[in-house]
Formats: C-alpha cells, structure tokens, sequence
C-alpha cells in the first residue's frame, strides 16, 4: 500500500495538482514504527498516539474515497 501512496503523491506533485494525503496524514503514517519500536520495548504495553492536529481532526472534511452515487 506505501507504494501506491507514494506514487500517487510524486505524480500530483508532478501534475502540481492536489496530493492524495495532507501532512497530518502523512506524519500519522511516518509515527507508526517508532511508536511500534517503543512499544516494543515496553514489552507490548499500549503507547499514546500522539494528536499532530490538536483536535482539529474532528472536524476536518474526510475526502478519501468519497462518491455521492451509493
């Protein structure tokens, strides 16, 4: 799935047309292994994930896969 990601962020960015994901998206993918690793090393115990929007998630507009034809 990265690779689809990636791909189809490079060809918007060659395109200089909207990328497929903002850079809370992207930072929220980058802190899944470090925050794996650190769990890791706490024997499996749960690690909080760390909200980069201040909340400001709850209310963004979800635009992944959207289609008003279901």
């Amino acid at each position: 799935m990265d690779w689809f990601v990636l791909n189809a962020f490079i060809e918007a960015v060659k395109r200089k047309t909207n990328t497929p994901q903002d850079v809370y998206d992207a930072v929220t993918w980058s802190a899944i292994t470090p925050l794996s690793e650190k769990s890791i090393q706490q024997n499996g115990s749960s690690v909080d994930f760390p909200d980069f929007t201040n909340g400001q998630w709850k209310a963004r507009k979800n635009s992944f896969a959207l289609d008003d034809s279901y």
